[in-house]
């Protein structure tokens, strides 16, 4: 599993028009090949009156799996330039559907290469990317008396509160590096004076806005 990586949000789409052209930008996270195939036939079967659907995927740890699809549109300048903003942007795990309804005036293949690549540039921005940064969840019990204290203490600390559980004491879950999980552990002992039970949980992907 990688340390961090960046991704998109969820799903989001967006419009431009370039030269009386309609490009739509669908955008979404996809973690398998057949995540990604399932959503283009999606946005195909959405947009089947349009006059092209162009695609590109990037998914994988090491970008493994890349393709590119120019669904009629002259040869590279459309599914390419769509994964050549998702490589530059560095972002993983991530499928753009372009949908194009022409609009009466071509736009040359220097004019397609731009169009598409701006179109799934604003897409993405208007989707949202996030960081996913992998960390330890921490499992600090204490005494109710403690909650108010280090709930102010977390709120103001590079520490992220994943949740709070009610029960017959309290049990805090913290997101933490795992190269700071020793130090987390000391800061939570020093805070309580001693009066707190930590063990250590799972690991996970902690997403934080980029964009």
């Amino acid at each position: 599993m990688l340390p961090s990586y960046n991704t998109v949000k969820s799903y989001g789409e967006n419009e431009i028009i370039i030269e009386k052209s309609r490009f739509i930008a669908h955008v979404t996270r996809a973690t398998t090949e057949e995540e990604a195939q399932e959503f283009i036939q999606t946005i195909k079967k959405k947009h089947w009156n349009a006059t092209h659907n162009c695609s590109a995927y990037l998914i994988g740890e090491n970008d493994q799996i890349q393709k590119a699809n120019d669904d009629g549109e002259p040869s590279g300048t459309a599914g390419f330039p769509i994964l050549e903003v998702l490589k530059k942007k560095h972002l993983k795990d991530t499928v753009v559907v372009i949908t194009r309804y022409f609009g009466g005036i071509k736009l040359g293949a220097g004019g397609l290469i731009r169009a598409y690549g701006k179109a799934t540039s604003e897409g993405i921005n208007a989707t949202g990317v996030v960081e996913r940064r992998l960390m330890k969840v921490m499992h600090t019990k204490v005494d109710y008396t403690w909650l108010g204290k280090l709930e102010n203490e977390l709120r103001s600390s590079i520490y992220n509160v994943k949740e709070i559980h009610y029960l017959d004491t309290v049990e805090i879950e913290t997101f933490v590096e795992e190269n700071q999980t020793n130090a987390f552990a000391e800061w939570m002992v020093e805070l309580t004076n001693g009066q707190c039970e930590i063990s250590e949980g799972e690991v996970l992907y902690l997403e934080e806005d980029i964009i």
